[in-house]
């Protein structure tokens, strides 16, 4: 099979032999993968991918058809439609995925958006749902309201009833991420907008002395991105005055157990919202993977509304 293939910190497509389901697993032929920050990070060799996954092939999450199965599975057969969120690998023409951590794709998708939903939108509904338990009347602030995982942020927090505001850097965009539903600012002086229950903070360390700032009472902020700063000061005082809480979550090293129990709760309550066309996958853009180096470019670039996705 070929494969994007991390080759002395650079992008580049080689052969590499097929993977064979073991037991539990599926065989599934990609065809389409996104791109992520970690990608990025994994490149630079700053993030790699957890034990049993492959460490020169990048990718997080895939859609394709399944291909094979392994002994033992039961739920899915040759030729299904499937997404999932992997450790690594799957921005190649084949991966072995675990039956319990796949998704079957909703009819209304086709590939493209398909492989850029499982790992911003698990992202999303995991932190501000499961972590910041994000209810109905709430106010929401999204930072980095213009990347996969803000966008989808946005849509799932507009589609729970809440009140959605996101903060976005590149004044072109704002109009942009507006129609997913959000009430669009600048990054300067967020605080004046608020107060807000629930913080999504994607950005990192520099925005959160101000998230405080901006926080309600009883309010929560789910840091999952630092790609601006890990390290912050904070006044705990204020902190403790206002019965704030402050979580952290990342996906990938995860157990299978926790992967797999997050898998069902993106299938019970996500997926079937993009059948109701409450919520979508805006694509920044898509390259074949003989581009995946050019795919690795333009997200670095930024500047970018959405998923860049390869296809295969």
């Amino acid at each position: 099979m070929r494969a994007a293939t991390i080759r002395e910190k650079e992008i580049v497509v080689e052969e590499h032999p097929d993977p064979v389901a073991g037991t539990g697993e599926v065989l599934v032929r990609v065809h389409a993968a996104g791109l992520n920050g970690a990608d990025m990070m994994q490149r630079r060799g700053l993030y790699p991918a957890p034990p049993g996954s492959p460490q020169e092939i990048p990718g997080m999450e895939l859609a394709g058809e399944v291909v094979s199965c392994g002994d033992g599975v039961e739920r899915f057969a040759p030729g299904a439609r499937v997404m999932a969120i992997i450790g690594g690998g799957a921005q190649a023409e084949l991966a072995v995925v675990h039956e319990r951590l796949l998704t079957p794709v909703p009819e209304s998708l086709g590939w493209a958006a398909a492989g850029g939903l499982p790992e911003v939108f698990t992202t999303a509904h995991d932190a501000i749902f499961s972590q910041a338990q994000l209810l109905a009347g709430e106010r929401l602030l999204v930072h980095g309201g213009a990347g996969g995982v803000g966008t989808a942020a946005i849509q799932l927090g507009r589609a729970a009833g809440a009140e959605v505001t996101a903060t976005v850097r590149n004044a072109e965009l704002r109009e942009q991420v507006a129609e997913l539903g959000a009430r669009v600012i600048p990054c300067e002086g967020f605080a004046e907008h608020g107060p807000f229950d629930v913080i999504l903070e994607l950005v990192g360390a520099p925005n959160m002395p101000e998230n405080l700032n901006a926080l309600a009472t009883g309010g929560r902020i789910v840091v999952i991105g630092v790609g601006a700063g890990a390290k912050a000061e904070l006044n705990l005082l204020a902190l403790m005055g206002k019965r704030a809480r402050i979580h952290g979550s990342t996906l990938r090293a995860r157990p299978l157990e926790e992967k797999a129990l997050i898998a069902r709760r993106l299938e019970r309550e996500v997926l079937p919202l993009f059948e109701r066309g409450l919520v979508r996958v805006p694509l920044a853009d898509t390259f074949p993977l003989e581009r995946a180096a050019d795919a690795y470019e333009r997200f670095a670039a930024g500047g970018k509304l959405g998923k860049v996705v390869l296809e295969l």
